[in-house]
């Protein structure tokens, strides 16, 4: 009997789904369901609180879940035996390491979309050689290391197994972690950046493979003859995959054109061959994820069919699930084993074998490519980054009876102090220097009007590129021998979604523009405007910026900079609905225009769009607009007066020019927040000479006595197509709306309201002012001299 008690308590009964409630007087969470739901719940919670403290810190989301599953562990929560049976009870692990499993599964999935065989294909000799040193000193390194913990905390381990195992984890670069770290620090496009995603690459497949050999070395039957037949049925599976299931898979792509929506049995085939590849290669004992990411790289990246399959399941896997498996392997992490002298010194002889073993090997061979040493030193932070493959590792080699839990704790530790370190290390080794050559043509207000404008224009999404083409159209000036260049940026967040590592891809592009005409993907983004271009003049570069919103500015007016560009063109954080009321896209949004406003190398406006030319790009014989320019005399005025000007050259646009004047009579409304500009007198007598013999030009002057007349003047003429009004003329606010937007200005945000007009888009033009711009984003050479635009387009850098 004493036999059946102990063998039962060390087996606990299973656990039932659902309970019948605590009215029935059952506690919900003695059942698997309810009991599931509150560790979710508490998982989630508590990683995202953790990662929103650690954000001023720039640190990757893994690092806060993998301290978040640490501290629910036996290491700190965990130590108080009544929260850790009432929430984590030995008999519900069971449950809460499948679904870990099953999300970690599609996460795998949905990395292996993510990584580009061919762009691997064409990886350099120089991010190949370092790829490689990156993981052959640390595997070498791993296996002296592996001796030394086999003769102290692992006694009676297998040695062969072990030394595969530290090996790997020596070795890994976190390609996903690296991959958002280098974009947080704007080093996506540089030589670095460059660099270290494709050798990440590398080592990411290589990582895997070497994985692969570490568990066909482990297991409870040692033969070598069975790891002969796990390595060659792995191989197997991934010779029938390539030539049987990928055209299948290419099959369903095809069949999913552009601008049409996939097929739910696809979408169901699709996932259910990945489960049952994760089934096969479970069964050939090479674990489950290897089906999983196998069937990720295979799947044709062209297309939206792999688009499609990441917007179905990365939010569920990435935000409910993935979480789980962090929090699983926290509560196999106990830093309370770590008792002694002996612990934190193997502890620390880890910590410095990994980082001197990535550092070094990837600091030498670039050396021998003559890469700088701050770029170098740089490099071999980055390259020590670990991550989530990682964890995989460690908790494969603990389930393998190869690390026992002190030596499980060791490495996770390791694995979290490597990539905690990355970020700071990295911003204070290597700063690249945002320099560049002055130049003149920074405002449409020019004395040579001939010379060529060039326009950045940022969009978020489809909703505007009509509105900004047509805009651009009215603005190519095509009566004069002047050019217009445009370049159109499409800002994209960077997020902590899996499909932000497939936009750091398009934006990258194996270190080519991402407008480069040879890339073989197309955004359909970049479509109208390549159509634009084709039946126009005007030359056209579509960019793109990815960026978290709080420093995508930043992006914005460097490449303002790096293209010599005079204008901005932003749109509003509001659009118009249907009904004619004005509803807000986010508050981000609008405080990327406000930092644009203040750090911008040029001059900026701001596009209130409601409709300008319609839904569709109007064709330059069908351009018939009214353009209303109101004049008050201030520096921003005479900005938009020279904009409108400069449109006015286009035989299908009516320029009509009202100059506010103040009566001696006046309470003085016109001059209260600013004053007049001292040269808008000359420059308003300059357009006076331009229009007198156009007969599209109209000017009027009125008198005014108060604001009041000011809003009668200007509902006269809320019929046009388009007002172009200075962000900061000298008057008073026109409305007493207490939600006035500070980046239209007094003028600006009258005509912007849903009471003025439903018809009438807006662009609010603030001109460069040097002397206001004590802070900018690129510094100058000083001793280049500030030259003219040049003729034709300068090589636009990816973005």
């Amino acid at each position: 009997m004493a036999t059946n008690n102990s063998t039962t308590a060390a087996c606990p009964a299973p656990m039932k789904a659902t309970s019948n409630g605590s009215f029935q007087g059952e506690n919900p969470l003695d059942f698997a369901l309810p009991l599931v739901i509150l560790q979710m719940c508490l998982v989630v919670t508590f990683t995202r609180s953790l990662a929103f403290l650690l954000k001023p810190l720039r640190q990757p989301r893994v690092i806060a879940e993998i301290i978040g599953g640490i501290l629910l562990g036996p290491s700190a929560l965990g130590r108080s035996e009544k929260f850790l049976h009432t929430v984590f009870p030995k008999k519900s692990m069971t449950v809460l390491d499948t679904l870990a499993n099953i999300g970690l599964l599609f996460f795998l999935f949905l990395v292996g979309l993510e990584l580009d065989i061919g762009a691997i294909r064409r990886t350099g000799s120089k991010s190949l050689a370092i790829a490689l040193s990156g993981i052959t000193l640390p595997f070498v390194l791993g296996i002296g290391t592996s001796f030394l913990l086999r003769s102290t905390i692992l006694p009676g381990v297998h040695q062969g197994p072990l030394l595969v195992f530290m090996g790997v984890s020596m070795s890994i670069t976190a390609f996903p972690v690296l991959a958002r770290i280098l974009a947080e620090l704007k080093l996506l496009t540089t030589d670095v950046g460059r660099i270290a995603m494709s050798a990440a690459a590398v080592n990411d497949v290589a990582a895997w493979i070497l994985l692969a050999l570490a568990i066909s070395l482990t297991g409870a039957n040692t033969s070598p003859l069975i790891s002969v037949w796990v390595l060659l049925s792995g191989a197997a599976f991934v010779v029938f995959s390539i030539f049987a299931i990928k055209p299948l898979l290419a099959l369903m792509a095809r069949r999913s054109p552009e601008g049409e929506p996939v097929k739910e049995l696809y979408i169901c085939i699709t996932l259910s061959v990945v489960l049952a590849a994760s089934f096969a290669t479970d069964t050939i004992g090479i674990h489950a994820l290897f089906g999983a990411f196998v069937m990720g790289i295979i799947i044709p990246k062209d297309g939206p069919f792999a688009g499609v399959l990441i917007e179905k399941i990365e939010d569920l896997v990435s935000a409910l699930l993935l979480p789980l498996y962090f929090a699983s392997s926290g509560l196999k992490t106990d830093v309370t084993t770590m008792n002694g002298a002996l612990s934190w010194g193997l502890l620390l002889l880890v910590i410095c074998t990994a980082c001197f073993g990535k550092i070094v090997g990837t600091v030498f061979v670039a050396f021998l490519y003559k890469v700088p040493f701050r770029e170098a030193v740089a490099l071999g932070f980055l390259m020590n980054t670990k991550g989530l493959v990682e964890l995989i590792v460690l908790n494969i080699g603990k389930d393998r009876k190869v690390l026992n839990e002190q030596a499980f704790t060791i490495l996770v530790l390791m694995a979290l102090f490597t990539t905690f370190i990355t970020t700071p290390i990295v911003m204070a080794v290597y700063k690249p220097a945002r320099k560049g050559a002055p130049y003149k043509q920074r405002t449409v207000q020019r004395k040579d009007r001939d010379t060529e404008l060039r326009i950045l224009a940022c969009f978020h999404s489809t909703r505007n590129i009509p509105s900004i083409i047509n805009l651009v159209e009215s603005s190519r000036g095509i009566r004069k021998r002047a050019r217009l260049c445009l370049y159109a940026m499409h800002l994209m967040e960077l997020s902590e979604r899996s499909s932000a590592i497939m936009m750091v891809h398009k934006a990258r592009n194996n270190g080519l523009p991402f407008w480069d005409n040879k890339r073989d993907d197309k955004d359909y983004m970049v479509i109208p405007f390549e159509a634009y271009q084709q039946l126009t003049s005007v030359t056209v570069r579509p960019m793109t910026a990815i960026s978290a919103f709080n420093s995508i500015h930043e992006d914005i007016c460097t490449s303002a900079h790096r293209k010599n560009a005079a204008l901005i063109i932003l749109p509003f954080h509001k659009h118009q609905r249907i009904d004619g009321v004005m509803e807000s896209l986010g508050h981000s949004f609008r405080l990327v225009n406000q930092r644009v406003l203040q750090h911008a190398p040029c001059s900026v406006g701001i596009l209130v769009d409601r409709g300008l030319g319609g839904t569709t790009q109007v064709s330059a014989s069908e351009v018939s607009f009214t353009v209303v320019v109101p004049f008050f005399g201030g520096q921003d005025d005479c900005e938009a007066l020279a904009y409108g000007m400069r449109m006015a050259e286009h035989p299908g646009i009516k320029l009509n020019v009202i100059k506010f004047l103040a009566s001696p009579r006046s309470n003085d409304e016109i001059s209260k927040k600013g004053k007049v500009f001292e040269d808008a007198d000359t420059f308003f007598s300059e357009f006076n000479n331009f229009g007198k013999n156009q007969n599209a030009i109209t000017c009027d002057e009125r008198i005014v006595e108060s604001k009041e007349d000011i809003i009668i003047t200007l509902r006269c003429m809320s019929k046009c197509n388009l007002f172009l009004v200075g962000r900061m003329p000298p008057t008073s606010p026109l409305t007493d709306d207490r939600s006035d937007f500070q980046e239209l200005g007094p003028v600006g945000c009258f005509l912007a309201s849903s009471d003025f007009s439903t018809t009438a888009s807006v662009v609010v033009v603030q001109q460069y002012n040097p002397a206001a711009n004590l802070h900018p984003l690129v510094e100058e050479e000083v001793n280049a001299n500030a030259y003219e635009v040049p003729d034709t387009p300068v090589a636009a850098d990816a973005v």
